[in-house]
Parts: structure tokens; C-alpha cells; sequence
């Protein structure tokens, strides 16, 4: 019996459906956090080393006002990584929010942002806590992205097309 090669490639080719990604706003009560937060020494030296650029000060820079005083910059700075459990989302959050807040967190909406070619799907929580994905498919919220009244709803769906397994 001999079988066609374009049946053969058909075979083997992935379809749409098997590219397609489901994404869930992950809970924050399973998140880690991997990335160690700065000392008020360390915050101290990378303010005079970032603040004093005198390139910076001259240019039409969005974070001109990080610059304006130390407590600015660190309120932006002192942040650590935070990931979901299976590492799908990632997050940089204040090192002044206790993990007893972080976690107690509840989801609040999920929205689909292009950036060039890259999306980024962001769940966002209580207290301006932002999880977010990144991938070169192309994304698209299930509902209106609001997910305060059924958290479990809170998904989007990605093709896989461009990322790399």
C-alpha cells in the first residue's frame, strides 16, 4: 500500500487547534517569589549611578520624575521577581507589599497588550499587582476581561505560532 507523501506531511503537521494555548490568571496564593529584594545600600548606589546620567536629564525621558527624589526612586526600584507556580507568568512586585497582601490578592481583570511582536497577557489583581505572560503568538481574552465576579473565567487564548516549544 502505498501512502501519498502530501498525506504523509499532512500527518504530521500540526493544525491551528493543537497550536492554541490556554492561559489562566494564575493564583497569586501559589506564587513565588525567586528574585531577592535590594538593600537600602544597594537602592542608595544604583540612585546615584542611574539618577546622575546627565544624558538622562537633558533627553524627553517618561522617568524623569524616578529622579526627582530618593523615595521616588526607590517606590520604583525596590521591587523583586515574583513568578506564578508553573512559571508561565512573572511579576515585579514592591518589596514594601507583605506576602501575606500579595497573596490575598484577588484577580480583578485580564487584557491582551501588542508591544511591536511581542503580546503580553496581563492579569491584574487588587492593590495594582500586575501578573504577566509574554509570547509571539497572538492572544485574545475570553469575555469582556473583567473577572471580578467569576475568576475562573478569567482566560485568554494564544496561538503558539512563534514561540518556540
Amino acid at each position: 500500500m502505498r501512502v501519498s507523501l502530501a498525506v504523509l506531511v499532512l500527518l504530521f503537521v500540526p493544525t491551528a487547534a493543537t497550536l492554541a494555548v490556554e492561559l489562566s490568571c494564575p493564583d497569586v496564593v501559589a506564587a513565588v517569589q525567586v528574585g531577592s529584594c535590594p538593600t537600602e545600600n544597594e537602592l542608595k548606589f544604583t540612585f546615584t549611578g542611574y539618577c546622575s546620567d546627565d544624558r538622562r536629564m537633558y533627553d524627553q525621558v517618561k522617568d524623569m520624575d524616578v529622579c526627582a527624589s530618593f523615595e521616588n526612586y526607590r517606590r520604583v526600584k525596590n521591587t523583586a521577581l515574583w513568578e506564578s507556580s508553573d512559571g508561565a507568568f512573572d511579576a515585579y512586585l514592591s518589596c514594601d507589599l507583605s506576602k501575606d497582601t500579595i497573596k490575598a490578592a484577588k484577580v480583578t481583570g485580564i487584557s491582551v497588550k501588542q508591544q511591536d511582536k511581542l503580546t503580553k497577557v496581563v492579569c491584574t489583581y487588587d492593590g495594582d499587582i500586575a501578573f504577566i505572560h509574554r509570547t509571539k503568538g497572538r492572544c485574545k481574552v475570553e469575555g469582556d476581561g473583567d473577572c471580578r465576579a467569576h475568576p475562573a473565567a478569567c482566560k485568554a487564548h494564544c496561538d503558539n505560532n512563534g514561540d518556540k516549544p
